[in-house]
């Protein structure tokens, strides 16, 4: 591979920075059989959308002097977005064009010049949906097309598209199921030849929204809002036409507005996160929330036992499904690792946090507060249960894990903010690694990756940290070595407030009484000062005698 004695460097720190940067790069293209998974790993993508249009970098670790490299330049466009597995980019331009692209290669796939609303690939990328604006009954304004032949494979009316709504076809992450939210039901299809039209629906009266799970042909949750003094409830049905005679699982509440509904990675879980727009006891101005959990198997219904009260504010399944983290509570905010089971596994404290971010590798996650706090941010070792740094990403909008869950990217977009636009990349400790200006910044995105497809982050950290470099001495000359800074150095007491007439206080006593504004007598001072002292040991001599 390489040996470190290649690798003599002087006590300088821009040596040492640029020894590190080379034995992680190294590592990366080196061919050893430890590392082999490592070889074989995607190179991260970044989508950076400007007023401009788009470009798409390359991602950490860069090599040109710690600056990415560009792999397109940009692109006029009003929008872009890849689809959920990666495999490709939609790019709707100004003229009313969506074209797809293979996000690989980046060659054109389909051009699309259709007006339109609204439009969503499928996770896959296989078929493009899009809704247009209706005026009767009769224009079917909602048309999914193919990606690989350009043709309408299904069309229908919708009279408007709402958040709940949209896509009005949902599709598994693996495509293998399909579903439709109708009027009282769900209806079902087949993702590989549409023209066989409904194959079967779920009578649900009611239902206002659904929710696929990620497992393939697993489970679909419904939500059924309060109707002339009935509950509002979430129930868990199969996806199977011949299992769907009752529901698996089933929970009923009160004052619900709205829902959010989280399946897990094994579809085993459902995290229902309800909202109601009013606070009957006046605790909060936003209304209150709740959340429920339920399992595919009946085993747990119920309220999540959470220990204080308050908004929820984020919940997020870890990516092995087996556990979920909370943020709850009035400010401070608290957060809690649950288990699948519902039981407590680890308290991570207190403090100014309204997100939380799991890392795609499960080990590691991110607590901050951004949005209407101040943007701390503290890095978490699940496994062991420890606090790996701290540090702060201000007026951040949006926040997310690389795929290989070494880097963590908060970016300041606009319209949200319209100054100090940027994007920054942490180091899975909380060190910054990379910070970028823009004059006005739109989306930035990771390429959605395979979290397997990249070797574990303690092999990497591994490997590099038995790589010692130390400095050795010239011929004849001695070196000095100075201590490498802490990654994460301790923040710094504030200074004491001083008002702002007494600023030059100091400098108004030295003037007028002789002294110094640094704290250093004047000569005439320190004259009177010796004439004073002589005075006092003659006084008390004489007072002696």
């Amino acid at each position: 591979m390489f040996s470190v004695a290649d690798l003599q460097v002087k006590g300088s720190t821009a040596a040492r920075v640029d020894t590190s940067r080379f034995l992680i790069r190294s590592f990366f293209l080196s061919k050893p059989p430890m590392a082999a998974a490592v070889q074989t790993s995607p190179v991260l993508e970044i989508l950076v959308r400007e007023p401009d249009g788009y470009s798409i970098w390359n991602g950490p670790p860069f090599d040109n002097n710690n600056q990415p490299g560009i792999k397109i330049e940009k692109v006029p466009c009003t929008s872009a977005k890849f689809s959920d597995d990666g495999s490709r980019l939609m790019v709707t331009k100004t003229d009313c064009t969506i074209s797809i692209y293979d996000s690989s290669t980046l060659k054109e796939i389909r051009c699309f010049q259709i007006p339109h609303v609204a439009s969503a690939l499928s996770p896959r990328g296989t078929y493009l949906q899009t809704f247009q604006k209706s005026t009767t009954p009769q224009e079917k304004n909602v048309v999914l097309r193919s990606v690989e032949t350009g043709d309408p494979v299904y069309q229908q009316f919708q009279k408007n598209m709402t958040k709940a709504t949209w896509p009005s076809i949902r599709f598994t992450s693996d495509e293998a199921v399909a579903c439709r939210l109708a009027t009282n039901e769900i209806q079902f299809f087949d993702p590989a030849d549409f023209s066989k039209g409904i194959l079967h629906w779920l009578r649900i009266p009611g239902v206002a929204a659904v929710e696929l799970s990620k497992a393939r042909r697993s489970h679909v949750a419904a939500f059924v809002p309060e109707s002339k003094g009935s509950p509002a409830s979430v129930q868990i049905y199969p996806c199977e036409k011949e299992l769907q005679s009752q529901p698996l699982a089933r929970r009923s509440f009160f004052r619900c507005s709205t829902v959010q509904l989280n399946w897990n990675c094994g579809s085993t879980g459902l995290l229902v996160v309800v909202q109601s727009d009013v606070d009957k006891t006046n605790q909060s101005y936003y209304g209150e929330s709740k959340l429920h959990y339920l399992t595919t198997d009946g085993t747990f219904e119920g309220l999540v036992p959470l220990r204080k009260e308050g908004p929820i504010h984020d919940v997020q399944w870890s990516f092995s499904g087996k556990e979920f983290a909370v943020v709850y509570g009035f400010m401070p905010a608290n957060a809690t690792i649950f288990d699948k089971k519902c039981k407590p596994l680890h308290e991570l404290g207190s403090g100014p946090y309204n997100t939380v971010r799991w890392n795609p590798k499960g080990k590691l996650l991110c607590l901050a507060g951004f949005g209407n706090l101040p943007g701390d941010m503290a890095f978490w070792d699940f496994v062991d249960k420890k606090q790996l740094g701290t540090t702060r990403a201000e007026c951040s909008v949006t926040s997310e894990w690389s795929a290989d869950g070494r880097y963590f990217m908060t970016a300041t977009t606009a319209p949200r903010l319209q100054v100090d636009n940027c994007i920054k990349f942490f180091n899975y400790n909380g060190s910054l690694f990379f910070k970028k200006m823009f004059d006005k910044l739109f989306q930035a995105d990771w390429k959605p990756e395979s979290p397997e497809k990249f070797s574990e982050i303690a092999e990497l950290v591994k490997s590099v940290d038995s790589m010692k470099v130390e400095e050795t001495k010239s011929q004849g000359q001695g070196s000095t070595s100075k201590k490498p800074a802490p990654a994460n150095p301790p923040a710094k007491k504030p200074a004491a407030y001083h008002p702002p007439h007494a600023k030059n206080a100091a400098a108004v006593q030295a003037e007028l009484f002789g002294g110094s504004s640094t704290g250093e007598m004047s000569k005439n001072a320190l004259k009177n000062k010796k004439k004073r002292e002589k005075h006092k040991e003659k006084k008390a001599a004489n007072g002696a005698t």
